[in-house]
């Protein structure tokens, strides 16, 4: 009988705990999906703009930078940012996906492309910003 009480009393307490989970997670989601849902709202008006005929490449410029600048503030909201520009490769906040040979040895490791823009969040990386650099030559072909 004890068995059968303590079993419901789990079971109640287990239930009561993955209810409180879905609810957070929800609550904790909804901001962003709010977010989400306006900036479809705006892709579907840049899209209808798209389809007018006498739309010049200046406006559809204009408004292709104002969905850039719209889904920016999305990411500043949640405290993610596009990392500063660099001029040379630094491992811990770069990818070398590309490499270009040089002979000048200043130039070695300078960031030549920026291929894939970076992101943080507060003071860590996100994502990597993927780059091209330049590599010196060396005698031993070892860069």
């Amino acid at each position: 009988m004890t068995t059968d009480l303590t079993q419901q009393a789990f079971d109640a307490l287990y239930e009561e705990l993955k209810q409180y989970r879905e609810n957070f997670l929800e609550q904790a989601e909804k901001p962003l999906l709010l977010d989400l849902l306006l900036f479809y709202d705006s892709m579907n008006w840049f899209r209808q703009s798209m389809d007018k005929q006498d739309m010049s490449e200046e406006v559809l410029v204009d408004s292709f930078q104002y969905l850039m600048d719209e889904f920016l503030e999305i990411l500043y909201r949640r405290d993610v940012a596009p990392m500063e520009a660099s001029e040379f490769f630094d491992r811990t906040r770069h990818r070398a996906v590309r490499a270009q040979k040089t002979t000048t040895a200043e130039d070695h490791e300078r960031i030549l492309k920026v291929l894939k823009r970076g992101f943080q969040r507060g003071n860590g990386v996100l994502r990597a910003e993927e780059v091209e650099i330049y590599r010196a030559d060396t005698d031993d072909g070892n860069p």
